[in-house]
């Protein structure tokens, strides 16, 4: 299909209809788009000659780059960040963030444990180089540090194969399943929603002014998924209510600094209509400006019983999420996060190919839907 066919595709019934905060539309509105600021990013891969060159041929020139060296005791390694910078310039690509080493794996394999375990002064030292790697994404002109505030990891109980798409296998998660499984806590014990917001404080109340000074946004990305209440001993921040934890977050300071790696398949698995729910979501967080990076992620389903699937089957209109941003004014990256897999030692490049060119057919879409 040529490509001016493509957007009279995805535009279809647009012109002269304005997106509600549910989805819906009302005909007989003459409000105009704005202009599309956002554009595709990506945050696998590293600056290897490699994934810089399969990432460039692929038209994505705007990066999260990982994260530098670090050094035992100090933080990161500016030379080395300032190589990979040099590496991604070379091809014509923005080194835009950085993953700041508190990660989704969970606290049992936590790089940076103590902070989320609320633990002094053991504490006090990993945010002395939490501190360190801030100046020197500063100093390296990266202006975004992704992060999580989490203790269980990334959850799921299997996997489910579609056989509509090639045998597929979709990463899923179905809450009764997981409490057969019997999982044990954690080391962190029982953990209340309010302490878990302490120690996040606790955390940003100290980061938060070197990120001032340095420019850098810290985006944190929410608990994946959202779950019940004391489920193996955690309450996480966002949950059992998703969007009144992001509220909750969102309020914590009112700092152009605080933010969110703002990832829409996380918050759909929170819902039980994500289709409607999520839009007026993105609304309340975009107007905020709150909304650092994207992971465009889709599943089926919902709250405690969903599949992470393609951008394009699952139960969100990719096209309405994608103009819900453009009208809140996001300027940062649109990535892919978690993709299907199947049965193919090039699996994982295959899946990442069809969504970076799903996200680029989308941002023209929205695009050519501003008047000039």
């Amino acid at each position: 299909m040529k490509r001016d066919n493509f957007i009279k595709v995805l535009t279809a019934g647009s012109v002269g209809v304005t997106a509600l905060g549910t989805g819906q539309v009302k005909a007989g509105t003459a409000a105009e788009p704005k202009k599309v600021l956002m554009k595709v990013g990506c945050q696998s891969g590293g600056t290897s000659i490699e994934n810089l060159e399969f990432k460039a041929r692929h038209g994505v020139f705007n990066l999260d780059g990982g994260a530098p060296k670090t050094l035992p005791g100090k933080g990161w390694d500016l030379d080395d960040s300032l190589r990979k910078r040099e590496a991604c310039e070379k091809y014509g690509i923005s080194l835009d963030a950085y993953h700041w080493p508190l990660a989704s794996s969970g606290i049992d394999k936590a790089e940076y444990p103590n902070v989320m375990l609320g633990k002094s002064p053991e504490r006090d030292r990993e945010i002395e180089q939490l501190q360190q790697m801030i100046m020197v994404a500063g100093k390296t002109g990266v202006h975004l540090l992704n992060y999580n505030t989490t203790i269980l990891p990334v959850l799921r109980t299997g996997k489910t194969t579609d056989p509509k798409r090639g045998n597929a296998h979709y990463s899923t998660w179905n809450y009764a399943e997981a409490l057969k499984q019997n999982h044990p806590k954690t080391i962190a014990g029982d953990v209340s929603i309010d302490m878990m917001f302490e120690r996040i404080t606790y955390l940003l109340d100290r980061c938060l002014p070197v990120a001032k000074e340095y420019k850098v946004k810290l985006a944190n990305h929410i608990a994946d998924p959202p779950t019940p209440v004391g489920y193996r001993g955690i309450t996480r921040w966002n949950s059992p209510d998703v969007f009144a934890g992001i509220k909750r977050f969102a309020q914590l300071y009112d700092s152009e600094y605080h933010g969110f790696n703002f990832c829409i398949g996380s918050i759909a698995e929170g819902l039980k209509d994500p289709k409607n729910e999520i839009i007026p979501i993105i609304k309340w967080v975009g107007e905020r400006k709150q909304i650092f990076n994207i992971h465009l992620r889709n599943i089926k389903g919902g709250w405690n019983n969903f599949q992470e699937v393609y951008p394009d089957n699952g139960d969100m209109n990719f096209l309405h999420v994608v103009r819900a941003l453009r009208d809140v004014g996001f300027s940062g990256m649109v990535m892919p996060d978690h993709v299907p897999h199947h049965n193919d030692p090039a699996a994982t490049s295959q899946a990442f190919s069809f969504s970076y060119g799903y996200i680029i057919g989308l941002l023209q879409a929205v695009s050519d839907e501003v008047k000039s």
